[in-house]
């Protein structure tokens, strides 16, 4: 666990396994070997993409935060440029999710952000930078259908009770959140933990399979998240 992240009364260790059913786990298994085959000639062309539009790894991966305040390695295609991280301290500001407030924010969003690269501008507008997220739901770190693992530093500032109840839903690829106010600029950070953790007290295989349904219609949506 991040230094600086402290558990809160939630007993995250005694609900991290059991509240997976075998349903889930087998429609994430399923689904996401089942996608990787259809798509792998996507897969290929996008990888090619990237390396010949700048320089960089074609996949981006960084530390998440997921279910029960888990650490795991986060698969992504790269779509900013090297040095976005490092750049993202003087944009800070420009972050839509602080309604041009002067506050820590726990999500951040920037409008025509610099950081990306041309082919990342298309890939996100389609959510095709999400497709290596299917090795992590291999790899047992995240499911078809969850909360979004977060990165560490949001992460940080999720640890009051009332915000910690999403990390004990699975980490996912999309989430209830992400079908519902897909691409609007106008969410809160309280809206948008609030959906987290609604789907936290109510995910269920169909649930699950509800939210699936809506998934595509909400990625051609012109905004990305």
């Amino acid at each position: 666990m991040q230094k600086g992240i402290k558990f809160t009364t939630y007993n995250f260790n005694q609900t991290r396994d059991t509240n997976i059913s075998v349903a889930k786990r087998g429609l994430d298994i399923v689904g996401a070997l089942a996608i990787i085959t259809l798509i792998s000639p996507i897969l290929l062309i996008i990888a090619l993409a990237i390396k010949v539009d700048s320089k960089g790894p074609i996949i981006y991966r960084s530390r998440r935060i997921g279910r029960g305040y888990q650490k795991f390695d986060f698969f992504k295609f790269r779509s900013m440029y090297q040095d976005a991280d490092e750049r993202l301290k003087q944009l800070i500001h420009l972050n839509q999710y602080a309604n041009g407030e002067e506050t820590e924010n726990c999500f951040i969003k920037i409008k025509n952000d610099p950081r990306i690269t041309k082919i990342g501008q298309l890939i996100r507008k389609t959510s095709l930078d999400e497709l290596p997220q299917l090795f992590n739901v291999l790899r047992g770190e995240m499911s078809l259908v969850g909360n979004r693992p977060l990165p560490l530093y949001e992460a940080e500032l999720m640890v009051r009770d009332e915000w910690a109840m999403r990390f004990i839903a699975p980490a996912g690829l999309t989430g209830l959140w992400q079908v519902s106010k897909r691409g609007k600029n106008d969410m809160s950070t309280a809206e948008r933990v609030a959906l987290d953790v609604e789907y936290a007290q109510n995910h269920s295989f169909f649930y699950d399979m509800k939210l699936l349904l809506k998934t595509l219609p909400a990625m051609i949506q012109e905004e990305d998240v």
